[in-house]
């Protein structure tokens, strides 16, 4: 039967957009939306010491609207750093600088997850102790360049250099790395956190088979390549439990110079592996995302990647990379995903939730402020109310440094 009147003829499609606005439960939490606040590097971190500050607390309790946020990443040692003016989480000054994060966070009635981090061979002798060489389960030099602090005190862009290889005796010291962090990240208040095995970095080393030519226990064979990834998240689950413990996986990534012969069985492998620890979500980022930067299609090798992942793992699916409004209500109604995750709209809309819920504009992020600096770029973006003039205009903290 045809609808008898517009707002009936409309109501199907309005339902769908509301999707995106429905509270959500996540392990002891009920998410107040489904849009999450992806993990975004902004090198803004106090020197010495990489310490988080008061510019960092006001920057992210901005941000607090959403379903919760996913930090930075981090760095669970001074091994695991890999660009100039990042936080770490493995100093007691750091926790106490992530503490005034947090409490931001909390006040302003947000959640926040600390991604921890350890970059591997996506680093360089001078951001490494006693300018050692970064480690790696290979020693296989990545293209491109590091983003080291020289000796004017400025970013600069240096050629990467050949990694020394782990030793297998060295593989229960990594993971105490990640389980300090995760420690030190409870004593800092936050509400749970994220491993990050995507984009490149060490435990994505281990994972493809690109980067890892290892013969021994954490080589070879998927599960043996996948190894480090469930030591580092049982270790990290047995200090926070599996419900605050979320998991960040890039299938298809190839930043970093990554690869792998047969990512359908790695990946398939590693998320059913994943699915048996009941932990509190897997985060991917789109398998499509190369292509939707291009303005492409994404093509049939990241759909089925994708649906491969979902249908070997049922727990919470959080996606990120290149949605908008309508895409992401359109996954979201399709099931392909749980929740989304947006990176450079929030860091450009501090109030993101309420611009996609209103349908408003969206200010333009400006990549020359992206990584280092001070308020600029940062958080002097403004919301809807201070637009409205409702509220004070932006926090500016130029003591970062």
């Amino acid at each position: 039967m045809a609808p008898t009147s517009v707002a009936e003829a409309v109501r199907p499609q309005q339902a769908v957009a509301e999707l995106l606005f429905q509270p959500y439960r996540l392990g002891p939490f009920t998410l107040p939306n489904r849009i999450v606040m992806a993990p975004l590097t902004r090198s803004r971190a106090r020197q010495p010491g990489n310490v988080p500050t008061s510019l960092n607390a006001c920057y992210y309790a901005q941000r607090a609207s959403g379903a919760f946020i996913i930090s930075e990443a981090t760095q669970v040692s001074m091994q695991g750093q890999g660009y100039a003016w990042t936080p770490g989480i493995h100093s007691r000054e750091q926790v106490e600088g992530w503490r005034l994060v947090t409490d931001a966070v909390h006040a302003a009635g947000g959640r926040i997850f600390l991604q921890l981090w350890h970059v591997g061979r996506i680093s360089h002798p001078a951001l490494q102790p006693d300018h050692m060489l970064p480690v790696a389960p290979s020693a296989i030099t990545p293209a491109g360049d590091a983003f080291i602090e020289n000796d004017r005190g400025e970013g600069q862009l240096v050629p990467f250099v050949r990694p020394r290889a782990l030793q297998i005796e060295e593989m229960p010291y990594i993971v105490q790395q990640y389980a300090h962090g995760a420690r030190n990240a409870m004593a800092a208040n936050f509400d749970g956190v994220e491993v990050h095995g995507a984009n490149g970095y060490l435990i994505d080393q281990f994972i493809s088979s690109g980067t890892n030519h290892r013969t021994d226990a954490y080589g070879g064979a998927v599960g043996n390549r996948a190894r480090l990834l469930m030591e580092v998240v049982e270790a990290v689950s047995e200090i926070w439990g599996p419900d605050r413990v979320g998991v960040r996986l890039s299938p298809l990534g190839s930043f970093n110079d990554m690869s792998d012969a047969e990512p359908e069985v790695t990946f398939g492998t590693i998320a059913q592996l994943l699915n048996g620890l009941r932990f509190a979500y897997l985060h991917i980022v789109n398998p499509g995302l190369a292509a939707i930067e291009k303005g492409k299609a994404p093509d049939a090798g990241a759909e089925q990647m994708l649906a491969l992942i979902r249908e070997k793992y049922s727990g919470t699916l959080i996606v990120a990379g290149g949605f908008d409004r309508d895409t992401a209500e359109a996954w979201l109604e399709q099931s392909k995903a749980d929740l989304i995750a947006f990176g450079r709209k929030f860091l450009a809309n501090p109030d993101l939730p309420d611009r996609l819920r209103m349908r408003t504009g969206l200010n333009a992020d400006d990549q020359s402020t992206y990584y280092g600096g001070g308020a600029k770029g940062y958080t002097d973006y403004p919301s809807l109310a201070q637009e409205r003039g409702e509220q004070p205009k932006a926090c500016v903290d130029d003591r970062w440094r």
